[in-house]
């Protein structure tokens, strides 16, 4: 079956939750349908089906339990990610802001990271560096997630998770030749907790993958 955008995958579901909550009256703490059914219902693979049930999860919209499946969680988490879904559909011109916003969450990550001396010790880094330096495939967004998530702020996670579904295109891709200069710059400068020239390589990595 085709797949459609990882956007798309993401919004769908969130829509298929919303309707499955409405139409079924499925209550906080009841069981969601199983991840076959809902790669049946919205026609995609179920590797795509449970990555965007991973992301809604780190969101706090749903919870896994072992070997009992996914259960709907607070409906005021799942509000937030309709109203933020709601505005990128209605306003294609305030994808500008998501990214703008995104972006806020990154420095600050990079900002916190730069000032613990263990943060900057993570062999993370080093191990982003060493593929560049081979040449092996790493995409933006897991240098940037991992900033989110070792910055140790879960609101900011989960903005971040939510503002990324609505950047995939910008950031699920490679890393390029052309970016790798920056990149590396910035991890080198992450290391040595140097925050300014890590947030001036982060700038620049930014304006060349516009």
């Amino acid at each position: 079956m085709e797949e459609k955008p990882a956007k798309k995958r993401f919004i769908q579901i969130v829509k298929q939750l919303h309707d499955l909550i409405a139409e079924q009256n499925i209550q906080e703490g009841q069981k969601l349908p199983s991840e076959r059914v809902l790669s049946e219902q919205l026609q995609v693979g179920r590797s795509s089906v449970r990555e965007a049930l991973r992301s809604l999860e780190l969101l706090g919209l749903i919870e896994t339990r072992h070997g009992g499946g996914t259960y709907l969680a607070s409906m005021k988490q799942h509000q937030f990610v309709e109203i933020v879904g709601s505005f990128i559909l209605q306003d294609e011109q305030s994808i500008a802001d998501v990214h703008a916003t995104r972006q806020m969450h990154e420095k600050e990550a990079i900002r916190i990271i730069c000032q613990s001396p263990v943060f900057c010790a993570l062999p993370i880094w080093k191990s982003f560096f060493v593929k560049l330096e081979l040449g092996e495939s790493l995409k933006r967004e897991d240098i940037l997630r991992e900033c989110i998530v070792i910055s140790g702020n879960r609101l900011s996670l989960k903005i971040w998770l939510q503002l990324l579904a609505f950047s995939d295109k910008l950031l699920a891709t490679d890393i390029t030749a052309e970016e790798k200069r920056e990149v590396k710059t910035l991890l080198a400068s992450m290391q040595m907790g140097y925050s300014q020239e890590a947030l001036d390589a982060y700038e620049n990595w930014m304006v060349i993958i516009k």
